[in-house]
């Protein structure tokens, strides 16, 4: 009897011990079946379509603040460009101009070892002074007839200083040298357009034994240096009441600088001896 227990509790221990087995080795499951988790739920087609809506209307979202934070930013950029450009070619244009007028006598002020930044500068504007003075006056100016002729004298050189000294003399501030007497606009090419052109000389036109007064009109196309010449009657030129400095400035600047409102003056008065009359030869 006590044997056959022996067996019997050998046994269940032996089964006991098959069962902690099992229970320690997971039973796989298949590769292509996910786990289903007793709190999961198959989801719809409207939650799956809303969720899609969603999440579509948010990158949309991003996307216009994105485009407006974008176009904000260039718009200031280029305000800031605008602004600041003018500035720097300013600077850059003064600090060229004052170094290389300062490199005219620097260079002496170097070889006494007086190193003084703007000195030569200085030095300049005071000889450019000195000779305006010296010009005004009787030796002044016979040394500029004698200079003049020597130049004129030169084939190629004479050709760029003539062109040099009328833009030269059409802004002096010497009233009775002005190459340009008065800013006019005329009709020009055709009927309906206008455009600003400059007097530079009167002439007489024998036209049927009667003259007839026309005035020489300079029409810059490339700023002041190229242009046609136009001879219209005094009557067809529209003067206006502006200097011919501020019409320079309108042509060198492309305009931008032209008044809002441009008023016209009453054309000056013809003396009738003027006027000449030509008599008809007689046959």
């Amino acid at each position: 009897m006590a044997n056959r227990e022996r067996e019997r509790d050998l046994e269940l221990l032996i089964r006991e011990r098959e069962r902690d087995l099992e229970l320690l080795i997971p039973v796989s499951t298949p590769e292509n079946v996910p786990p289903i988790s007793s709190t999961s739920s198959p989801k719809s087609p409207a939650t799956s379509t809303t969720s899609t809506s969603s999440h579509n209307h948010h990158t949309s979202g991003r996307e216009a603040f994105s485009k407006v934070i974008q176009s904000w930013a260039s718009k200031k950029f280029m305000t800031g460009c605008v602004i600041l450009l003018p500035i720097a070619i300013t600077f850059y244009v003064t600090w060229i101009f004052i170094r290389f007028v300062d490199g005219f006598f620097s260079p002496i002020y170097n070889h006494l070892g007086i190193n003084v930044f703007g000195l030569g500068f200085a030095t300049s504007l005071i000889f450019i002074f000195l000779i305006g003075v010296f010009m005004q006056s009787w030796l002044g100016t016979s040394v500029l007839t004698v200079w003049e002729w020597f130049i004129k004298k030169m084939p190629l050189i004479s050709y760029i200083y003539t062109a040099s000294k009328q833009i030269s003399t059409a802004i002096s501030p010497d009233q009775t040298s002005k190459a340009f007497k008065e800013l006019v606009i005329i009709r020009h090419p055709r009927i309906g357009e206008y455009v600003l052109g400059f007097i530079t000389n009167t002439v007489m036109l024998n036209r049927r034994s009667v003259g007839e007064e026309l005035c020489c009109v300079y029409i810059p196309t490339n700023h002041l240096y190229l242009g046609d010449i136009v001879l219209i009657s005094s009557k067809d030129v529209l003067r206006l009441n502006l200097s011919v400095r501020e019409g320079i400035e309108i042509v060198i600047s492309g305009g931008m600088s032209i008044p809002k409102l441009l008023t016209t003056m009453e054309p000056p008065i013809v003396p009738p001896e003027r006027i000449p009359q030509f008599e008809t030869p007689k046959q």
